[in-house]
């Protein structure tokens, strides 16, 4: 299995080990195998009784080409045990990794929730994390090299790596996040851990400032060489696949045979996790509708009902009460447009030439439009939403109420959504994103008790914390780095 970039200027055809440690491509596209393998109907049927680890060692090597295969079982066994995904709810079991609840069985059609953040972080984003920590450590000792981790946080993205790598032989991680605009817990999570490895710098503006300035160091090519700079970010191709996997699994624990279809509601803001979900489709898994539900900041919702996809100006990314989604420019959208104009990675480049010098393009089709392939959307399933402060308090409420679980904000933007687009006979997965403990605040304001916490999180909030602040400077920020690396 080789890859290429979305934008295949001066990037050839590479192995998955090259592109896991390289993150960005030096053209400034993002990786995606030349075609993606395909899943037969036999495949699917004898993987409905796996392990959650096997299940993904058998999609994996797939993609995982020059690992080795009980190298990659390996790994996979290591990630996906009980013991790493242990904050399971009252009635959920540990070793299913990603248990399914249904909360709703009704004319409407039925609607299930699957859990993915049982891990040591609490969020969703461990499920491709943990897994991406060991390739990572796995890969470099095999070459005798070390790592410098360089990424960006809404919220999640940050704990989660930070908590996959501390500690691990040969790489640092330097994280930036927000500045004052990530729940208390999220903060907590990061700027508590005292590893030597770990470095947060807390930017002063938007998630938007952040994933620029992890971009235009990426794209320094002379030096992220010299400073042997990599991702965790979901632009990072072995993140997003690692989410193609519980995809598999939350449509074999939910359906019973092959000829039955499911869809998935996925919060969303960056566009990596509904990424993974278009690449299992892809690959053939029977998936009806992929639904992105957003929060006030609609980039998606905006491009999936008009064929528009407008970044917003500074000043115009809303801080919301689910502030994971809160991102005006969608990494990961890329890959889904290389896909939309028949991997034309000529056309691609220029389209996403224009979002930097534009703000963004139009594929609607009308007249003075960049294109009009908004009108093959629908053949890849694509449907959107958006929810609100006020609607993530009512679904809190509701899903409380009727159910007896208390959801976090990004989840309840999932359920809203995913209540509004529903069909008779076909099952709507709804993707957790989080714990709700992460936001508290907002928890408290919907139900007025706190949210339960696993152990160990109790008072986070009041440990020490290390970060430094800066400005979204580029020059500064590598200087920053160059100072720390020791290279």
């Amino acid at each position: 299995m080789q890859y290429v970039s979305t934008r295949a200027v001066t990037t050839g055809a590479q192995p998955f080990s090259d592109i896991l440690l390289g993150g960005l491509a030096p053209d400034g596209g993002l990786y995606l195998p030349i075609s993606y393998p395909q899943v037969s109907g036999a495949e699917l049927s004898a993987w409905r009784d796996l392990s959650y680890a096997d299940l993904a060692f058998e999609i994996l090597k797939k993609f995982a080409t020059d690992i080795a295969h009980a190298d990659l079982k390996a790994l996979t066994q290591k990630t996906y045990t009980s013991a790493v995904y242990r904050n399971a709810r009252e009635g959920e079991k540990a070793s299913d990794i990603t248990p399914l609840r249904v909360l709703d069985k009704g004319a409407a059609g039925t609607l299930i929730l699957q859990a993915l953040s049982n891990g040591p972080s609490l969020a969703f984003k461990d499920m491709a994390m943990q897994l991406l920590g060991n390739l990572f450590e796995y890969t470099l000792a095999k070459r005798n090299a070390e790592l410098n981790i360089f990424g960006a946080t809404s919220g999640d993205t940050g704990s989660a790596a930070e908590y996959a790598m501390r500690g691990k032989e040969g790489i640092r991680v330097f994280m930036l996040s927000p500045h004052k605009k990530m729940s208390a817990f999220q903060s907590a999570q990061m700027f508590s851990l005292q590893d030597p490895n770990i470095f947060n710098i807390a930017v002063e503006g938007v998630f938007d400032d952040c994933q620029d300035l992890v971009k235009a160091v990426s794209n320094d090519l002379p030096f992220k060489a010299a400073q042997k700079i990599g991702t965790v970010n979901s632009i990072n191709w072995a993140r997003v696949v690692a989410q193609v996997v519980y995809y598999f699994r939350g449509y074999l624990r939910a359906t019973s045979d092959n000829a039955q279809m499911v869809s998935f509601t996925v919060p969303s803001g960056n566009f990596g996790n509904i990424c993974a979900g278009h690449i299992a489709r892809m690959m053939g898994l029977p998936i009806d509708k992929l639904v992105a539900a957003t929060n006030e900041n609609d980039v998606l919702d905006e491009f999936f009902r008009t064929g528009v996809y407008r970044v917003r100006k500074a000043g115009e990314t809303y801080h919301t009460s689910s502030p994971s989604m809160d991102i005006s420019k969608a990494s990961n959208f890329e890959r889904f447009v290389y896909d939309l104009v028949g991997r034309d990675a000529v056309r691609v480049r220029a389209l996403f030439q224009k979002v930097e010098s534009g703000g963004g393009f139009d594929l609607s089709g009308k007249p003075g439009s960049d294109g009009d392939e908004f009108k093959l959307v629908a053949r890849y399933g694509f449907k959107s939403g958006k929810s609100t402060h006020q609607d993530r308090l009512n679904t809190i409420r509701d899903v409380a109420d009727d159910f007896g679980i208390v959801i976090d904000t990004h989840t309840a933007d999932g359920i809203k959504v995913a209540r509004e687009n529903m069909t008779p006979g076909v099952p709507m997965i709804v993707l957790e994103t989080a714990l709700a403990a992460k936001f508290n605040e907002t928890i408290l304001d919907a139900l007025g008790v706190d949210a339960v916490r696993p152990a160990g999180f109790e008072n986070i909030e009041d440990l020490p914390q290390k970060f430094v602040v800066m400005a979204p400077d580029v020059a500064q920020m590598k200087a920053y780095i160059a100072a720390n690396t020791g290279l």
